[in-house]
């Protein structure tokens, strides 16, 4: 079993940055990939980007590269989210992933991950 804990959204204005957290904690010892999905209002649930848990390889959906970054802390058994140059259009409720097997790759073409947390709330006002 392993539990996820996302912090760091929030309500900021169009063009702010946001930094999202993710904590994993229980039976961590199997981790292949993490990652971010997010689900707006009215939308189906989508990929925002993914990495894999050794060798750091990144995966990005269309609309965020360039704007977004994912890292990871291997020894706190986190992930990141560095979110700038927010717009509008990413309001949604950001939720935390955790893969056994599906690798970063094949998070982005529609894998499904093993865990999930409860999420966090993203606004961007304009």
């Amino acid at each position: 079993q392993v539990q996820l804990l996302e912090s760091g959204g929030g309500l900021v204005q169009a063009g702010d940055s946001l930094r999202l957290s993710c904590a994993a904690s229980g039976r961590t010892s199997s981790v292949y990939a993490m990652g971010w999905f997010r689900q707006a209002p009215g939308k189906a649930r989508e990929f925002v980007a993914s990495i894999n848990w050794t060798g750091g390889s990144t995966h990005y959906a269309d609309p965020v590269k360039g704007r977004f970054t994912i890292s990871r802390d291997n020894a706190k058994k986190s992930v990141y989210l560095q979110m700038n140059s927010l717009t509008p259009e990413d309001t949604a409720v950001f939720y935390c992933a955790l893969s056994r097997s599906p690798s970063a790759a094949a998070l982005g073409r529609g894998y499904e991950p093993d865990y999930w947390g409860r999420g966090t709330q993203v606004t961007v006002s304009s």
